[in-house]
């Protein structure tokens, strides 16, 4: 933790994290009834976590490296308010006076929200955060874990998984947590997925700032486009239901060979064995929780 640093006022309502319904019993708010409502109460809890790494960045007498933003740290009262928790992973900035541009350090943190180039060399800075962020912010909208090997392969890595997607509006939907079942605007989830994909760039230095990150979240909760009221995204979202039906039924569905009316009509096909949705798993399966240290 950075020298000089006060931690006030810790919340102990919920966590992001938290999933199942026996986290009720310790106050805790079940992450699937949070965020699966709305987007707008997910937008306040990011805008909330920005201020508070843009204000460790750039705003506070001796700026620090959060170095450990993941939806466990998160905590939440009543009105969605965040606040973040667990500085022991903080570290100070880099003296700007001495034109240092980074902290070298051992690798620590939590596997598969650290930025790829912090994990390979030990330097710090506070893009790093950026990155972590841009995680947080994909599990937010997928409803997924950054990791989780309960999910099929190709899937474990939420990041890995969804750079596919984050590029292309027409696949929105794919990333989406179905459970928000049209509760937000579509013009935000695209402006939210092309936030997440400028903070995860690899290359650190094409992040944004978090105090751009802020400017650009604000916005997002006046967009009154939700998806519930459009046709085509209920269109997307069925097609998306059939392909996942035929999937848990082993039978693997080809796009793209014939259209009609525009449409791609697909023909079906036998796999080599079943390919269950990424949606239908046991959700009472938690992820093995993540070593404090990472090794490379």
């Amino acid at each position: 933790m950075p020298r000089g640093c006060m931690i006030e006022s810790i919340l102990v309502e919920g966590d992001v994290n938290r999933e199942s319904s026996s986290d009720q019993s310790n106050n805790y708010v079940p992450c699937g009834r949070v965020f699966a409502s709305s987007l707008v109460y997910q937008n306040e809890s990011c805008t909330c976590c920005c201020k508070g790494l843009a204000f460790l960045h750039e705003e506070a007498e001796r700026p620090a490296i959060y170095r450990d933003f993941i939806t466990s740290n998160i905590l939440l009262d009543d009105d969605y308010n965040a606040k973040l928790s667990d500085f022991r992973l903080a570290k100070d900035s880099p003296d700007g006076d001495n034109n240092n541009t980074h902290v070298s350090t051992c690798v620590m943190g939590t596997y598969g929200n650290a930025g790829p180039a912090y994990v390979m060399t030990g330097h710090l800075t506070s893009k790093s955060d950026v990155y972590s962020f841009g995680v947080v912010l994909l599990e937010m909208l997928t409803g997924r874990r950054s990791m989780d090997k309960h999910r099929p392969n190709g899937e474990h890595n939420l990041v890995e998984w969804a750079r596919r997607f984050l590029g292309e509006r027409r696949r929105l939907y794919q990333l989406i947590d179905p459970r928000l079942e049209g509760c937000f605007s579509i013009k935000g989830a695209q402006r939210a997925a092309q936030l997440a994909a400028q903070c995860l760039s690899r290359d650190p230095k094409a992040r944004p700032l978090m105090s751009e990150v802020v400017e650009a979240l604000k916005p997002l909760p006046n967009l009154k486009d939700m998806a519930s009221s459009s046709s085509h995204f209920q269109a997307m979202l069925a097609d998306h239901a059939v392909i996942h039906s035929n999937a848990r039924n082993g039978v693997r569905v080809q796009a793209g060979l014939q259209t009609k009316n525009g449409q791609a009509i697909r023909s079906l096909s036998m796999p080599n064995g079943p390919h269950p949705s990424p949606y239908r798993h046991s959700h009472s399966a938690r992820s093995p929780k993540p070593t404090r240290q990472l090794h490379h």
